[in-house]
Formats: C-alpha cells, sequence, structure tokens
C-alpha cells in the first residue's frame, strides 16, 4: 500500500490577543477610548472617500445654534439603547419571583435608540439608520443635521470599511490537484460525545487510517487542525439563585464531568497530534477564563498531547500565519451575541462580514460580551485582516468569499474566505480549507 507523506506550511502566532496583566481594577471606559482613537481616522478616510468635501464637526459643537440645519459629518462611538438587555439586578429579582422567567434569546424591540459619543458629549440620533442592524460600541461618521430638537438627523453613516491586502502571487496547487488544507472544527463536547462512531471515524480519515488513495492522498495535505472552541462543554451550567444552596451538590457533578471530559480530549488528540499539528482554542464553556480574550487552555490539562510537538494551545479569539495566508476567527461568541442584540433575520455569515467593515472581531465587548478592561488599547481592533474568516460553534455551516476593488487605493485586494464552522456534536461535520485557492468542503461522519 502507497503511504504517503503529510504535507507541511510554515506556522506563526500573531500572540495578539495574550493579556499581560488581568487586573479588574480599571474602569471600561478606556477600552472606549482607545477604539474610538484607534477607528476615527480610518472612518474618516472612508467618510472623505464616500461624501467628498464635508464640513466635519465635533459633537460638542453641534450645541451651537449657527450649525442648526447645516449638513456635516460628525464621528464617534455608536450606543444603542435597548430596555430588554440583560440588567444583573433585573435578573437576580427575576429569579427570585415564583414563577421562573423563561430566558430571551433577542433583546431588540421597536422602542431601541442609538445614539453616537465621543469622549466629550453623545447626541441622539435618528432618520436614515436602523436600530436592528446596528449594535453598541461600533465606531462610525454620520452626515447629516442637527434638528430643532437636539437631534441628529442622519443622511448616511459610514465605517472604517474592509481594508483588502494588495493582491500577491499565490503558489498554485500541486499538478496531482491536492494541495495543502486547514481543517476546521468546533463544537466537541466531550462532555456528552463520549462514545461516538463519527470522532473514532474522523481520527482514522485524518491519520490516514481511513478510505481509498485518494481520500488519504487529501487528509495527508492538512498541515493543520483548528478546533475552534466548547471542546470539553457545550452548553452552559446553569444555576439559578433559588434554591442554590440546597443544589449545591451539582457543583462536584459539573467538575467531575468536566475533568473526565478533559481526560477524554487529551487522549483524543494525543492520536492526532501524531499525525497532524492542532491548534487547540477555547470557547466559552470550556475550562478557561470567562472574559475574552481567553487565554489559552493550560498545556498540563493535555500530559498526553503535550508530548508531542504538534500541540499549540491558542487564544479566543486567534490570529496568525498558516503558510502564505492570515487566518484568524474566534469560537463564535462574538458573531453569537451580536445576534442577541440585532436583527434575527440576518444570518451568521452575513454578521461575520459585517465586522470587517466595522474592524473589530467582537464590537459588543464589553457592553454585552465580557472583556478585560483595557486601558491604553483595545488589542479586538482589527491590526491584520485575515484570508481566511472563520467562527466556531454555528448551528450550520455556511461560507463566503469576499473579493473586491478596494475604495482608498482602488486596487484589486486579496480574496477573503468567509467561514462559519458547525457544531460538530450536532452536526458530525468539519470543514475543510485549501490555502490556494480558498476552496472549502464539507466533510460529514455521520448522518446529523
Amino acid at each position: 500500500m502507497e503511504q504517503y507523506e503529510r504535507k507541511t506550511a510554515e506556522f506563526e502566532d500573531f500572540a495578539r490577543f495574550h493579556i499581560q496583566s488581568r487586573s479588574f481594577l480599571r474602569q471600561f471606559c478606556g477600552i472606549y477610548k482607545a477604539r474610538l482613537a484607534t477607528l476615527k481616522p480610518k472612518a474618516l478616510k472612508r467618510a472623505i472617500v464616500k461624501w467628498g468635501k464635508c464640513k466635519v464637526l465635533q459633537i460638542v459643537d453641534l450645541t451651537k445654534e449657527e450649525y442648526e440645519g447645516v449638513q456635516c459629518a460628525i464621528f464617534g462611538t455608536l450606543y444603542k439603547h435597548q430596555e430588554l438587555k440583560p440588567s444583573v439586578l433585573k435578573t437576580i429579582s427575576e429569579e427570585l419571583q415564583a414563577v421562573p422567567q423563561p430566558p430571551r434569546l433577542n433583546f431588540c424591540s421597536p422602542k431601541d435608540s442609538v445614539y453616537l459619543e465621543d469622549d466629550v458629549s453623545r447626541i441622539k440620533l435618528f432618520g436614515g439608520l436602523e436600530p436592528d442592524t446596528l449594535v453598541t460600541g461600533l465606531v462610525c461618521g454620520v452626515l447629516g443635521h442637527v434638528s430643532s430638537d437636539g437631534c441628529f438627523w442622519v443622511d448616511d453613516f459610514c465605517f472604517p470599511g474592509l481594508y483588502l491586502s494588495p493582491l500577491l502571487t499565490t503558489p498554485s496547487s500541486s499538478t496531482n490537484n491536492y494541495g495543502k488544507y486547514i481543517l476546521f472544527l468546533s463544537g466537541l463536547d466531550f462532555v456528552n460525545l463520549a462514545d461516538c462512531m463519527a470522532l473514532q471515524l474522523f481520527k482514522e480519515w485524518v491519520c490516514g487510517m481511513l478510505g481509498n488513495e485518494t481520500i488519504q492522498q487529501e487528509a495527508a495535505g492538512i498541515v493543520r487542525i483548528i478546533i475552534a472552541g466548547n471542546s470539553v462543554r457545550g452548553s452552559p451550567e446553569t444555576f439559578d439563585r433559588k434554591g442554590y444552596f440546597e443544589n449545591k451538590n451539582r457543583d462536584k457533578k459539573f467538575a467531575s464531568e468536566a475533568q473526565l471530559a478533559v481526560h477524554r480530549l487529551d487522549k483524543f488528540l494525543s492520536h492526532i497530534t501524531q499525525s497532524c499539528s492542532v491548534i487547540l482554542m477555547p470557547g466559552e464553556f470550556d475550562p478557561s477564563c470567562h472574559s475574552i480574550p481567553q487565554h489559552p487552555m493550560h498545556r498540563n490539562m493535555f500530559p498526553l498531547t503535550s508530548k508531542h510537538g504538534h500541540f499549540h494551545g491558542a487564544t479566543n479569539p486567534w490570529i496568525g500565519k498558516i503558510g502564505s495566508r492570515t487566518v484568524g476567527g474566534s469560537s463564535g461568541e462574538p458573531i453569537m451575541d451580536i445576534m442577541k442584540v440585532s436583527d434575527t433575520e440576518s444570518s451568521p455569515i452575513e454578521w461575520l462580514e459585517k465586522t470587517l467593515d466595522w474592524q473589530h472581531f467582537a464590537p459588543t465587548a464589553p457592553d454585552t460580551l465580557a472583556e478585560y478592561p483595557f486601558d491604553d488599547s483595545d488589542p479586538l481592533v482589527m491590526k491584520d485582516f485575515p484570508n481566511i474568516y472563520f467562527a466556531g460553534n454555528m448551528d450550520r455551516y455556511e461560507t463566503k468569499l469576499l473579493q473586491g476593488t478596494d475604495r482608498l487605493t482602488d486596487s484589486v485586494g486579496q480574496p477573503i474566505r468567509l467561514v462559519c464552522i458547525p457544531k460538530f456534536s450536532q452536526s458530525y461535520s468539519v470543514v475543510l480549507v485549501d490555502l490556494d485557492s480558498l476552496d472549502t468542503k464539507l466533510i460529514s461522519f455521520g448522518t446529523a
């Protein structure tokens, strides 16, 4: 039987989201100040391209009578006021009621209103915008005029915009039509997916012990596996304030389940890393920090896997370089959080695309998504635009190829492949992405 050598590719972790200090003594306002300082100049450049020459004012200048009714542009950070948005005090009071309150999946309502604020002041926006398509934390510019009631009528708005890297010549696929691939999967959920035929089939396929020569040759082209979160647990541990002490013994149950799941995950990864390199990202329900950026799960949790040199613990979100491509994304929390506070009719792939236009991995943090209180920077602002941009733990597989012309430089840029990775515990599927052509392929190991 013919043997195929595993292909390799250069790897670099940009370490963009590694946290040096985890102090919570600072206020969260520093994040928004740093975000505005970084993205406002980019939004201004886009606005000049879109609107041409226009009067640019500070929000505080709009209080002057001379600017009433005068068309101008203002820049700041959006704040979306939502009455249905979660509140800690409100949640506690509802849980203490006799009748438990059903969880709310979306916090949008017709009463939602949008404000634009900077370091000094704030003004209410109305007119040509749809609150359902916006979230708190977006840096943007708006074109319009201030009305007699002190609100700002919006004619148009502009975000920092997607920056397309200059088009480079990438090496073509080999003559046998088998190139180099990145394999994406997420939501292994070893707490509930202990013994599964799909996992066994996946492991044998990756290690080259399954299929004919064509399938084995394709599997040999996988240079890196990215596991995007929720590998240990795929659902939350829920506790109510009411009756908490009576049910405190559940802590031991959840702890033992997680410990056993980590052991199973370690054993599973140890087999794979003998054949292929693996990047393991934490997820929302994995044993890692709750706030993003989540730090990597510690190597000591995986003693069997750590013996091999093909294991790399990554942050969430993560961005790095594999071969000639910049690869970045998250385990899905930023996209799911955006969908909670915005239009539910839009698909995850559409919101994933919008985060590129907003130039931010998680714009709703720290408003509705927990984040560390940074002082002088916001590490979640996009500095390097990925060629492959992914979100894990989605309900279904989606993909899209963005390819166009940069409006600032009027040049054709590198394409960007968007990928929504389905939960393996529900779909039994993984996603294969060709590093050269950026073509994608869904591979299923079950009948889900």
